[in-house]
């Protein structure tokens, strides 16, 4: 009846044999009396795709991954890109019969000109070609207002900004859903979008649930414009979440999953899935929230880790994620439920690396690594990029000005100061401002999100300058006193944020000591050699993130008789057009640090904090 070859197979033997007794003793009509086959027992495993800041960027970002390379180093791998990140995601779903795909926020805003020009509709629209399910609204979702975050999620092309909607294509919206737990409108006490979001999976005695909430930092409110202000509130983050945990529990939520845009920093030698020395502000929300929460996936501080908090605060016991920026990871998550219980048995994640294309650093060659593997673009998604990508070409390409030689962000020991390139970003501000009266301009180096480089022959190109400052910020230009000026310069070295000299003008010099107590570590400050007059006024130039209170410089809001200027980029651009004598950064050291060995943040560095 069967070949005898089949009936010694391996996989099928038995299952033949089994099926050859069954119809040599009676009828088929046996095989229905036969009891049922055990129920389906242990946990159900929920598995999790997420990702945080992509910031609109369609393609591979000539960004390293750093990890460690095996041998007690590091390496870097270039990573990152819509397409790749869009296979990436998949082969993490791919692994799991029942998955989530998630993103910790800032999807758009501070994005290549590619995304930003179109209002970042293809970063919304990509994301819904990856399958998102869910987005944190994140602080940079607001960079074009609420009504124009609302529209990223509806859909039209109404204008609601000075540029213009669905430029290439209808705009549909966002498929997946924005969660905003601690956004709230001001007009009605309700949250901006849904706080909270219930998935089931699988069916009967198996079936499982699971519940989100979705926020941003309470501490948006500090990096968004006045309108925003003056239309939502940013409320505390723990109290929020814990608030909704018994609610999501009570409608059957048998896994609570916190994703938030706020972060963390680790130290050491970078890894991924790492989580030596945690800081940062997610920690303060950790030690708060309810323990019924199983999972926080973070975003913000553009860091990757995998964390056990348990190992900080035995009585918090999460499961902490953050996959870095740009995508250049994707996090491979996975909650065991049991469904008899109604409990997480088991977590578990990694971070993948989303290794992309090889490019040329201002340095080197970054070539793929066989460390980890390769990732193949998705030729839908890649499809879609190129058309965007295309379309903004004669933008991106336009000859802006001429630079001596490229220059490279600081990073690594140097990062929290403007290095070379801080010093030509503050110089063309201040030359941009003199008719203000401005005599020292300033920026913010976590402002500075990618080297400036050049053509071969010396031409810089909007994109250039775009991928180097792309907030399109207005210069501020303010009188402030001499000890309100040091006010502001202390706030560089205190413990509210993370350590950041500011990137200041020729001539203007600081001595920064880090053994003195927090308010009294700039020990001196001078302006072309003459030391600065604690009574007197002087006009500072700054953006207008800096000059509102961003990254915690609250000195520069008691700034008067403010004037309004151009912009940065067009301030950088201004400055980078005479070709004859080319421009060339100072090489000026204009802080001078007696204590460098004390500071505290010289650890793996991102491409840009917190902006």
């Amino acid at each position: 009846m069967f070949p005898a070859s089949l009936l010694r197979h391996p996989l099928l033997g038995s299952a033949v044999l089994t099926l050859a007794a069954c119809t040599a003793n009676g009828p088929r009509a046996d095989l229905a009396s036969a009891p049922p086959p055990p129920a389906a027992v242990g946990p159900v495993t929920i598995g999790i795709a997420a990702i945080n800041d992509f910031h609109g960027n369609l393609e591979p970002p000539k960004q390293a991954a750093l990890l460690p390379d095996g041998k007690g180093g590091v390496t870097g791998v270039p990573a990152g890109g819509a397409a790749y990140l869009a296979t990436a995601v998949r082969q993490v779903r791919d692994r799991y019969p029942h998955h989530l795909t998630i993103s910790a926020g800032d999807l758009m805003g501070s994005s290549p000109l590619a995304s930003a020009l179109f209002l970042d509709e293809p970063a919304v629209e990509v994301m819904n070609r990856i399958g998102l399910d869910f987005n944190a609204v994140g602080n940079h979702e607001f960079d074009h207002g609420v009504p124009e975050l609302l529209r990223k999620q509806s859909g039209g092309c109404a204008k609601l900004t000075d540029r213009e909607p669905c430029q290439i294509e209808p705009f549909k919206g966002a498929k997946f859903r924005f969660l905003a737990a601690n956004t709230i409108n001001r007009a009605d006490g309700r949250t901006l979008f849904p706080g909270t979001a219930l998935r089931s999976f699988g069916t009967g005695s198996r079936k499982v649930t699971v519940g989100l909430i979705g926020m941003t930092l309470q501490g948006t409110t500090d990096l968004v414009n006045s309108k925003v202000q003056a239309t939502v509130e940013f409320r505390d983050e723990a109290d929020t979440a814990n608030a909704l945990v018994a609610r999501l529990k009570a409608e059957g939520a048998d896994a609570v999953i916190l994703v938030i845009h706020e972060g963390g920093r680790t130290s050491g030698t970078p890894d991924p899935n790492g989580c030596e020395a945690l800081s940062g502000g997610i920690r303060r929300i950790l030690d708060r929230l309810d323990t019924r929460i199983d999972l926080v996936v973070s975003g913000h501080t553009h860091w990757s880790y995998v964390c056990d908090y348990a190992t900080y605060n035995q009585e918090k016991p999460f499961l902490l994620t953050s996959a870095g920026v740009w995508g250049e990871y994707v996090t491979d998550i996975a909650l065991d439920i049991d469904p008899a219980t109604h409990r997480v048995v088991a977590r578990r994640a990694h971070n993948v690396v989303v290794q992309s294309e090889p490019y040329i650093s201002l340095s080197r060659q970054v070539n793929n690594s066989t460390i980890v593997p390769l990732v193949a673009p998705d030729p839908e998604v890649a499809a879609y990029v190129a058309r965007y990508v295309a379309a903004s070409t004669a933008y991106v390409k336009r000859p802006v000005g001429w630079l001596a030689e490229p220059l490279e962000k600081s990073e690594g020991n140097a990062w929290g100061t403007g290095g070379r390139l801080g010093n030509l970003i503050a110089d063309a501000q201040l030359e941009a401002t003199r008719a203000a009266g401005a005599v020292i301009a300033c920026t913010n180096p976590f402002g500075i999100r990618r080297s400036l480089l050049t053509q071969p022959n010396h031409t810089v190109t909007f994109g250039d300058l775009y991928l180097v400052q792309p907030f399109n910020s207005e210069l501020v230009t303010m009188t402030l006193t001499g000890a309100e000026l040091k006010e502001a310069m202390e706030q560089q070295l205190d413990d509210k944020a993370p350590e950041q000299l500011l990137a200041c003008s020729a001539g203007f010099i600081q001595t920064i000591d880090r053994s003195r107590p927090i308010g009294d570590r700039v020990v001196g400050m001078t302006l072309d050699g003459v030391a600065i007059d604690p009574a007197k006024s002087y006009r500072i130039t700054v953006n207008s993130f800096v000059a509102n209170g961003g990254d915690s410089f609250m000195a520069f809001v008691k700034g008067r008789e403010r004037s309004i200027g151009i912009s940065d980029i067009a301030a950088l651009e201004a400055y980078l057009k005479p070709a004859d004598p080319m421009r060339n950064a100072s090489r000026e050291v204009r802080v001078k640090d007696l204590r460098p060995e004390l500071k505290t943040n010289n650890l793996k560095a991102p491409p840009g904090i917190t902006y």
